[in-house]
């Protein structure tokens, strides 16, 4: 089973923005730390969902448990719905990846037990200020 720990943050609302990827399970120990731009942390956190299926899906087929501390995040990939477009753009990419592995499911955590994705997350935004 890989765990795919996601995080978006963002320097502002809307501010410059970074997602966070922590993969572990099955042999792998893999960290993503991206630039998004931008944005809101509520869309940095729906990029981070989509990019953490992305990256599993290079690795395995088989059982994906993602985690993140975003509730809102957690709910509307749980209920496969959100209201507003541009989250719903990235819910629908991300479901449709999420659809092809053995099995997927999320979590909630506590931010305390996210750290590892939220300093990618932040270590983004950080690199982007001194390029």
């Amino acid at each position: 089973m890989l765990e795919v720990y996601i995080d978006g943050a963002s320097a502002g609302n809307p501010g410059p923005s970074g997602i966070g990827i922590y993969i572990k399970g099955e042999g792998h120990d893999l960290r993503f730390s991206e630039y998004a731009g931008i944005f809101d942390n509520h869309t940095t956190e729906f990029m981070a969902l989509l990019r953490g299926l992305e990256e599993a899906k290079l690795l395995s087929p088989g059982i994906v448990s993602i985690r993140s501390d975003s509730q809102v995040v957690v709910a509307a990939f749980e209920k496969r719905f959100v209201k507003n477009l541009v989250y719903k753009e990235l819910l629908d990419k991300a479901l449709e990846i999420a659809d092809t592995f053995e099995y997927c499911f999320i979590k909630w955590i506590p931010t305390s037990t996210n750290l590892t994705a939220d300093q990618l997350a932040r270590k983004a935004i950080q690199q982007n200020k001194v390029e």
